[in-house]
């Protein structure tokens, strides 16, 4: 009987039966952002950039073959255009191919107006589009002895669970998922194919999330309350998933706004792509519904009461900058966050002591501050659930990344079941 050895730092144990997967963990390890796994050495799972300031990126060296990104937000595609010296064949949906598209342009934007290093330039986003193959949920794409699979993931359009076989293990890893509808799209629906392995975010272990109805009227009854003192209402927003999601409640209540930003332009690929919305005419609705902030707008806009949703989500950077200038000192006025907060951001900061940096001056908010939690991440219940029906489908081995409280997550997992679970660290590599 051959013996081999499951290994990762500090730990070994004995099976009976053949070792084949490997993963290498380069972010994501035991914190939110820089999602990069890497798969048999052959196959990269995102490949992002934790937004804090400044912008931190994925440990260790990665040469790999094949690329899957998950979905188009900056914490898992970000800095994929700096692999194209390796020519790697890059994986994703439609949706997804053009957001990391935009959000590297963006990248270089700020880059060059900040003169600050960026790791990638425009020849490597030539590659990328180039090198970039589009699947549909359900494709399967074939590389080596690898099958790679994408389901939806329900987290923003395009978004996807990744499921790789390797001939003789299997591991699904479920990028940002969430579980439940919203306006913007039908959740994910926990109809997954079994998998020896279980890789899972865990942005929101330990809290889930309010009635949706109920913090949708509270949402619209702080607005029409700082509308009604003679106030401004600024809505900082994700441009992808989360601007969309905020307009499509304006239009709802009937209260007009203003679009800032990158939202605008990820708008615009979102109904180029119909097909991965859960109401393309709703969404065509809400857009037209509200006002597109153009040239010299901004310099007037809050002369009367209005509503504007902009970027940046996290406050660091963007036109939200330039609003917040203006209202910040006035207890009319009102900010309100729609997401999570990374560490070391402007709105993380802002929540915890009041202040914040505007333009390299630190300032007291004196305007009203609040948060209110439209997650497209499914909260602790849905985490749970998605484990147990992995497990209950012959899951043995169960990763958490992802957040802030894997260690506890991975320990809730070891408790209620009897699985390998795992909180790795960046550099920790595993055989199973």
């Amino acid at each position: 009987m051959l013996w081999t050895i499951a290994w990762h730092p500090g730990f070994f144990s004995f099976y009976t039966e053949v070792i084949s997967i490997q993963i290498s963990i380069h972010g994501a390890g035991r914190e939110v952002g820089r999602s990069a796994f890497l798969i048999d050495d052959k196959i990269l799972l995102d490949y992002g950039i934790k937004p804090s300031d400044p912008p931190e990126y994925p440990q260790g060296d990665v040469r790999p073959e094949v690329v899957v990104v998950s979905h188009g937000h900056l914490d898992h595609c970000g800095v994929v255009p700096n692999l194209m010296d390796l020519e790697p064949k890059v994986i994703a949906t439609p949706p997804t191919k053009q957001l990391t598209r935009l959000l590297a342009e963006d990248t270089m934007e700020i880059a060059e107006s900040s003169h600050a290093l960026v790791p990638f330039d425009p020849a490597d986003m030539r590659q990328l589009l180039r090198l970039t193959r589009e699947m549909e949920y359900l494709d399967a794409y074939e590389h080596d002895n690898h099958t790679i699979t994408l389901f939806d993931a329900g987290h923003i359009p395009g978004s996807s669970l990744v499921y790789v076989e390797n001939g003789k293990q299997s591991l699904l890893y479920t990028g940002d998922i969430k579980n439940t509808d919203t306006r913007l799209l039908r959740g994910s629906k926990i109809h997954y194919p079994e998998a020896d392995a279980l890789m899972i975010e865990s942005t929101y272990f330990g809290k889930d999330h309010p009635d949706r109805q109920k913090l949708e009227e509270k949402f619209i009854e702080s607005i029409r309350y700082t509308l009604d003192i003679g106030g401004n209402v600024v809505i900082p927003s994700f441009a992808i998933g989360r601007t969309q999601e905020i307009l499509l409640i304006l239009k709802e209540h009937r209260i007009p706004s203003y679009v800032d930003g990158m939202g605008r332009e990820v708008t615009d690929i979102f109904l180029k792509e119909p097909e991965y919305l859960r109401d393309p005419g709703r969404l065509r609705s809400a857009y037209g519904y509200s006002t597109t902030v153009k040239g010299s707008m901004r310099k007037s806009l809050m002369d009367e009461p209005c509503v504007v949703v902009t970027t940046a989500g996290m406050l660091n950077g963007g036109p939200v900058l330039t609003y917040l200038k203006k209202i910040y000192d006035n207890p009319k006025n009102k900010v309100i966050l729609t997401g999570y907060q990374v560490e070391n951001t402007n709105g993380r900061t802002a929540l915890n002591t009041g202040t914040m940096d505007l333009d390299g001056e630190i300032v007291k908010l004196r305007c009203q501050l609040e948060q209110y939690s439209f997650s497209a991440h499914s909260g602790e219940s849905e985490l749970k659930a998605i484990v147990k029906h992995m497990v209950d489908r012959g899951t043995t081995d169960v990763f958490c990344v992802h957040g802030d409280r894997t260690e506890e997550f991975a320990a809730w997992i070891r408790q209620e079941y009897d699985v390998n679970a795992y909180a790795p660290k960046i550099g920790d590599e595993y055989l199973i």
